[in-house]
C-alpha cells in the first residue's frame, strides 16, 4: 500500500462519522474524522431552530451498536427536542472517547484518488494536505442549506436567518414583524414558537403541507421498560419493515373497505399521531384513489382546525400526501387562527423581489424586522458537490452526476475507487429511520474494509454495469409508487437546474438482503484489485 497519513479519511461528524469513526477504529484502522462545524453532531448541531425535534421516535431514532448505550440512556419525550439529541451525541462522543480523532473547524475542499498509489489526497480550505487509503463521506443527505435566489436578496439590511444554520445564540423576536419562506418541516415546526413571539408573523407558502399532530409529550415508564427489556426483538423488527422503524403498516388497502371502516382507521391512526398515519392501508402510496381518501380526511381535520374556511383551504394541499415528507406538529393549524398571523400565497402571487426593510409581493411592500427562510437543502447531493472530488483521470463527481446522481447501492460510484458514502442516493436513506440506515452502512463499509485487509486488496470499485443497473432498479421501483408524482426534494425539485431524478431507494427491508446478497456473492458488481 502506498504510505498514508491514514488508513481511513472520514468526512462529517454527524451521526454515521461518529459510528464510523468508532466502528472502524475499533477494528484496527487508523481513522481521522474531519467535520466543518465548531462541534460534533452534523444534523442535530446545525439545525436549532424554535421546534426543532426529530419526527421518528426517540427510542428508535437512536444507536443500537451498544447495549450498554440502549440501557443506560432516558430518552423523556417521544419526540426529543434537538437541544436533547445533541446531549445524547455528546454523551456518545465522550463515553466511547471519539473526540482525539475527531478534527472541527475544517472544511474538506477537495479529495483526488492516485492511481498509481490507490491512495485518496484530501485538502482543506487552510491549505492542509492528508493521504488516506480510503475515503468515506459522512456528509449527510440534509446538510447543504438551499436559500432561494429573490431578486434584492443582497439589499435587504434586516436580519436573516436560515433554519438549517440557526445562530447559537437564539434571536429574539418579542415585538418583532418576522417573515418566514417555507412551509416544510422546519417552517411547521417553528411557526408556531416564532408566532408566540413575534409582534406579527408573516408566512409565505408556495406548497401547502401535510402534517400530522405528534401528541408528543413524556414516556410512560413502562412502555420505556417494555421497549429496554425487549430491545432486539423490537429492533429486528424494524428492520423487517419498509422503512427501518414500527410503522406498523395495516396489510389491508383502502379500496377493499367501506367508507365507515376507512374513516375509524384514519381517526385511529390521526389519534396515534406520527408518522405512522401513512401505515393505514397498505396502498396509499401506490394507489392514487385510495391516496386520495388519505388526503381528503386530513384536509377536513385542517377545516375543522383553521376558524377560516379560506384560509383553511389555503393550507390544505391538493397533491399526493406522502410523496413528500409528511410533517408532523404541534399547534402548526391551530397558529392560523391567531390575529398576528397573516399567510401569503407565493405560488399564486411570487415574491417580486427582497426590499431594504422588507418583501415586495403583488406590488404591495410588506415590512419586516427580520427574515427566516425555512427553504430547506440540496438534498442528498448537496453537501458532496461542494466539494471537489475527482476519480479516475481527474473526472469530477459533479461532471459524472451532471445528468443526475448514479451510485451503486448508495453506497459506491464507479470511476472513484476506495471511496464510500454513508446513505448515499441509491439507498434508503431519508425514506428511512436515518438511525439504522447510517448503521446498516457503516458496518457494511467496516466490513468491506476488513475484507480488502484480510485478502490483501488495494482497491475496490462499483463495476460500471452493476451501477447502470443499480440505477436503473431504484427507478423502477420509485415509478411503481406515487413518490415520483409531485416535486419534492427527493426528486430535487426544490432547487433550480437540479436534474429531476428519484433518489432515495424504496424498502428497506428488501435493500438490507441485496447488500447481504452481494457481499455473500464476493463482492459482487465491484472490481477488486489484489
Amino acid at each position: 500500500m502506498a504510505q498514508t497519513d491514514y488508513d481511513v479519511v472520514v468526512v462529517g461528524a454527524g451521526f454515521a462519522g461518529l459510528y464510523m469513526l468508532h466502528k472502524l477504529r475499533s477494528n484496527g484502522f487508523s481513522v481521522r474524522v474531519y467535520e466543518a462545524g465548531s462541534d460534533i453532531g452534523g444534523t442535530w448541531f446545525w439545525n436549532r431552530y424554535p421546534g426543532a425535534r426529530c419526527d421518528v421516535e426517540s427510542l428508535e431514532y437512536s444507536y443500537q451498536f451498544s447495549e450498554e448505550l440502549q440501557q443506560e440512556w432516558e430518552w423523556s419525550e417521544k419526540y426529543a427536542t434537538q437541544g436533547e439529541i445533541l446531549t445524547y451525541v455528546n454523551h456518545v462522543a465522550d463515553r466511547f472517547d471519539l473526540r482525539k480523532d475527531i478534527q472541527l473547524n475544517t472544511q474538506i475542499k477537495s479529495t483526488t484518488y492516485d492511481e498509481d498509489e490507490n491512495a485518496w489526497t484530501v485538502r482543506t480550505t487552510e491549505g492542509a494536505v492528508i493521504r488516506s487509503s480510503y475515503c468515506v463521506m459522512a456528509t449527510g443527505c440534509l446538510s447543504s442549506m438551499n436559500i432561494p435566489k429573490i431578486p434584492g436578496l443582497d439589499n435587504y439590511k434586516k436580519p436573516t436567518y436560515h433554519t438549517g444554520n440557526w445562530p447559537h445564540e437564539e434571536p429574539d423576536f418579542t415585538g418583532k414583524r418576522v417573515g418566514i419562506i417555507g412551509t416544510g418541516s422546519s417552517g411547521v415546526q417553528s411557526i408556531p414558537l416564532i408566532a408566540e413571539q413575534a409582534d406579527h408573523l408573516y408566512v409565505f407558502q408556495r406548497t401547502p403541507s401535510y402534517a400530522i399532530p405528534a401528541y408528543n409529550g413524556p414516556y410512560d415508564p413502562d412502555y420505556v421498560r417494555d421497549r429496554k427489556e425487549n430491545y432486539a426483538h423490537y429492533r429486528a423488527e424494524a428492520k423487517k419493515s419498509r422503512s427501518g422503524f414500527l410503522l406498523s403498516v395495516n396489510d389491508a388497502n383502502a379500496m377493499d373497505c367501506d367508507g365507515q371502516e376507512r374513516e375509524m382507521t384514519y381517526e385511529a391512526r390521526w389519534t396515534r399521531g406520527g408518522l405512522t398515519f401513512l401505515g393505514a392501508f397498505n396502498d396509499l402510496l401506490i394507489d392514487k384513489t385510495a391516496n386520495d381518501t388519505a388526503a381528503e380526511f386530513v384536509r377536513r381535520k385542517i377545516r375543522k382546525v383553521v376558524e377560516d374556511p379560506e384560509l383553511a383551504e389555503k393550507l390544505s394541499p391538493d397533491t399526493v400526501i406522502g410523496c413528500k415528507r409528511m410533517c408532523v406538529d404541534t399547534n402548526y393549524y391551530q397558529t392560523y387562527n391567531r390575529s398576528n398571523v397573516t399567510l401569503r400565497n407565493v405560488r399564486d402571487t411570487p415574491i417580486e423581489e427582497l426590499t431594504e426593510d422588507g418583501i415586495r409581493q403583488g406590488g404591495e411592500e410588506i415590512k419586516l424586522d427580520a427574515l427566516v427562510f425555512a427553504t430547506g437543502f440540496d438534498a442528498m447531493t448537496g453537501a458532496l458537490s461542494k466539494i471537489d472530488i475527482r476519480g479516475r483521470g481527474g473526472r469530477s463527481l459533479k461532471e459524472k452526476w451532471a445528468e443526475g446522481a448514479k451510485t451503486y447501492l448508495g453506497l459506491a460510484i464507479f470511476g472513484f475507487p476506495n471511496m464510500f458514502i454513508v446513505t448515499g442516493p441509491g439507498s434508503p436513506s431519508v425514506l428511512a429511520n436515518m438511525m439504522p440506515a447510517i448503521e446498516h452502512h457503516v458496518e457494511w463499509i467496516a466490513d468491506c474494509l476488513i475484507y480488502m485487509r484480510n485478502s490483501e486488496s488495494r482497491e475496490i470499485e462499483a463495476v460500471d454495469k452493476a451501477e447502470e443497473n443499480w440505477v436503473r432498479h431504484t427507478n423502477e421501483i420509485a415509478g411503481n409508487s406515487l413518490f415520483p408524482t409531485c416535486n419534492s426534494w427527493y426528486l430535487g425539485a426544490n432547487i433550480p437546474g437540479k436534474p429531476r431524478v428519484f433518489m432515495p431507494y424504496l424498502g428497506f427491508q428488501r435493500y438490507l438482503e441485496v447488500c447481504e446478497q452481494v457481499v455473500e456473492k464476493g463482492y459482487e458488481g465491484f472490481s477488486l484489485k489484489p
